[in-house]
């Protein structure tokens, strides 16, 4: 990869044209703002149309997760970071739900033990919160570093958040607007992995080549280390600068959140045209 970060413009037509599906973060890489512009909304329908697979892998709450496995043009999703993965089943009348940590009640012991480290990293910033969607989370806890809570944390408070859960014991991840922290020896392309040989027999190892994942912050550098064929829009590169990437894309969009989504997928599939 080098250096240079391609643009998405330049992604070969070769490429597109074998892609099976397209897997993509949502805060700030579908959304813009905080808001999902009409136009990435859209190109999920296009893309749906054109026969791929789509996935969102989001650090977003399992409350959530729900409505957008139901409601979205999407086959399924992966949330929390990797700790769940929710899809319809082939009639498209219920939905799945696969959880790494299998026990209900193992998962609420495990956040009662994040909320506890939770007390330290309130000691050393008083101003910090969990995030709103809290409630509607049931395997991690993510404290709002940047969303709602104001004035805003920086990302340097946002990596000593993240010491803090690690030294509790903790795995923990930066997004654009969280720190999220859980229990348990996954993340997003775990999940992913499982998602896709359970659901569709895909070893992702061997195919990883004709997927396509887009995101925007540290909690995807794992999807970035592993999917050659990688976008980042353009708001991943102030992380690089803050230095939390440990992997960056191979190609980056030039608009930023949901904007450069729709740049990404219009490429894809004029690709494939």
């Amino acid at each position: 990869m080098g250096n240079r970060l391609r643009p998405v413009q330049e992604i070969p037509a070769s490429l597109c044209r074998e892609i099976r599906g397209i897997l993509f973060d949502i805060d700030d890489t579908f959304t813009f703002l905080g808001k999902i512009p009409p136009g990435a909304f859209s190109s999920l329908w296009d893309a749906k149309s054109a026969g791929l697979i789509l996935a969102p892998i989001t650090g977003r709450p399992a409350g959530w997760a729900d409505h957008m496995a139901r409601m979205w043009p999407v086959d399924g999703i992966i949330g929390e970071n990797g700790a769940f993965y929710f899809c319809s089943d082939r009639k498209g009348k219920h939905l799945k739900q696969h959880f790494f940590v299998e026990d209900a009640s193992e998962r609420a012991r495990n956040q009662e033990r994040l909320r506890e480290i939770f007390v330290e990293v309130k000691k050393a910033f008083p101003t910090a919160r969990l995030a709103v969607d809290q409630p509607y989370r049931v395997c991690d806890l993510a404290v709002d570093f940047c969303e709602d809570v104001r004035p805003p944390l920086t990302i340097e408070d946002a990596r000593r958040i993240q010491e803090i859960f690690e030294r509790g014991g903790a795995r923990a991840k930066i997004s654009s607007i969280h720190v999220n922290a859980w229990f348990g020896d996954y993340d997003k392309l775990t999940m992913c992995k499982r998602y896709f040989r359970q659901e569709y027999a895909i070893d992702l190892e061997a195919e990883k080549d004709r997927f396509l994942f887009c995101g925007d912050s540290p909690n995807d550098s794992p999807m970035f280390a592993f999917f050659p064929f990688s976008v980042g829009v353009a708001g991943v590169r102030l992380f690089q600068e803050a230095g939390l990437m440990d992997h960056m894309p191979s190609y980056i969009a030039e608009q930023d959140g949901g904007l450069g989504f729709e740049e990404t997928v219009k490429s894809v599939l004029e690709g494939r045209s």
